[in-house]
């Protein structure tokens, strides 16, 4: 069964709601396993086949947690070759943090990202949060066509 991984900081609540919101749109989808997590490690982004990253825009970066997961699964040499990846977050006034996310997913580790990021200024509304059941719904989909053409 294809699996998915969303994994999220959120100091203020917004990104939570946002990753709580794709996590429901990504469970809508029967035949997909869909983890809602604030941790994870380096290693545990190998059992998964997408891996989605909800991140907030601090100074014009993203968090030291998101930074550091990516930082270390380069250094352990994790592959992540040809898994979906997608970003997500919440911000103030600039929101580059899941672009960064997304550049880092394409270009370091070579995984299939879904573009432009889906970015909310401030608190998400019902139309953002809408947009973001339709990303995890989306990403769901993909990975059972992709898994039924494999067998």
């Amino acid at each position: 069964m294809p699996k998915i991984l969303i994994v999220y900081y959120s100091r203020t609540g917004n990104t939570e709601k946002m990753a709580q919101a794709v996590a429901e749109g990504a469970k809508t989808v029967q035949g997909v396993e869909v983890e809602l997590t604030y941790h994870a490690t380096p290693e545990m982004l190998k059992a998964y086949d997408a891996i989605i990253v909800g991140v907030p825009t601090y100074h014009h970066d993203m968090t030291i947690d998101i930074k550091t997961l990516f930082e270390e699964a380069a250094t352990k040499n994790i592959d992540l070759k040809g898994k979906i990846g997608a970003a997500f977050g919440s911000y103030g006034w600039s929101g580059e943090a899941p672009k960064l996310v997304l550049e880092i997913m394409k270009n370091k580790f070579e995984m299939k990202v879904e573009a432009p990021p889906l970015l909310a200024k401030y608190t998400p509304d019902q139309a953002a949060l809408e947009k973001c059941r339709e990303l995890g719904r989306k990403i769901a989909e993909n990975l059972l066509n992709i898994s039924s053409t494999k067998y």
